[in-house]
């Protein structure tokens, strides 16, 4: 007797392959998993832009300020390099190892640093100036660079905390630390402290905490300052998280039938 032919492998579809690449299974090197690269290039690309224009603006046009904004990109890019680390120790079951506690918390230190880069607005110059546009542009692609940085690092903790506990509690982490971020961002623009203050001058960083909660700002303004950048940045990492969603496969195949004489 012939003997019957082995079974054919189930080919997986786009969207099945898409859902295997998020699974739990350990990574086999420090590179980021496939369906973040894009992404990275993306910022990657964007940066170094960026840093292009930044640097000739220094040394033609003698502009120091844009030092100003390579330091916050700079700022912006760290809590993305610790999101790895500590995205990386989660999907390789490392998640009660002090590795993992020491890159999460240095990423929720950090992470105000990313949409920090928006308040740099401050330093363009009159709108009469005839450097006013140029300056703008500038500033904006830099803000938006650090803001998408941010939100990708947010999507790597995001992704962990889902997983492990559920959808609601991971959006309720990722609001959680869009509030923080706020409060971050305020404490830097007004208070002028900065992310390393909590390691160098915990005390002095406890007091103007501790100031902000028994005297608030009698400003309005000051006062809706940290929940209305925490709005901010939620809603930016929203609508990034859903353009994450489109499934553009799916469209294809809809589409494919029709097009078949």
């Amino acid at each position: 007797m012939t003997p019957p032919p082995p079974a054919a492998t189930p080919r997986l579809s786009p969207q099945n392959r898409c859902v295997c690449s998020h699974g739990d299974a350990q990574p086999r090197s420090w590179l980021p998993p496939a369906e973040l690269r894009a992404p990275l290039l993306a910022v990657t690309v964007s940066s170094g832009v960026c840093v292009a224009i930044s640097t000739a603006t220094i040394l033609w046009l003698h502009h120091m300020r844009s030092g100003v904004l390579l330091w916050n990109l700079f700022l912006a890019w760290l809590p993305l390099v610790f999101a790895l680390i500590a995205y990386w120790l989660g999907r390789s079951g490392a998640r009660r190892d002090w590795r993992f506690g020491v890159a999460a918390a240095a990423w929720l230190l950090f992470f105000p640093n990313a949409p920090y880069i928006c308040t740099d607005l401050v330093h363009l110059p009159p709108p009469w100036w005839p450097h006013y546009w140029p300056a703008l542009v500038l500033i904006l692609l830099h803000a938006v660079t650090g803001l998408v940085v941010g939100c990708l690092s947010l999507f790597l903790l995001h992704t962990l905390v889902a997983r492990r506990w559920g959808r609601i509690v991971g959006w309720a982490f990722a609001g959680a630390v869009c509030g923080l971020s706020g409060f971050g961002i305020y404490l830097g623009r007004v208070e002028r402290f900065n992310s390393w203050d909590a390691v160098t001058q915990p005390k002095r960083l406890f007091e103007g905490i501790s100031q902000f909660a028994t005297q608030p700002p009698a400003e309005p303004t000051l006062l809706a300052f940290s929940p209305l950048f925490g709005l901010f940045v939620f809603l930016s990492y929203l609508m990034l998280y859903s353009l994450t969603r489109l499934s553009f496969c799916a469209a294809d195949q809809t589409a494919r039938p029709a097009a078949e004489p």
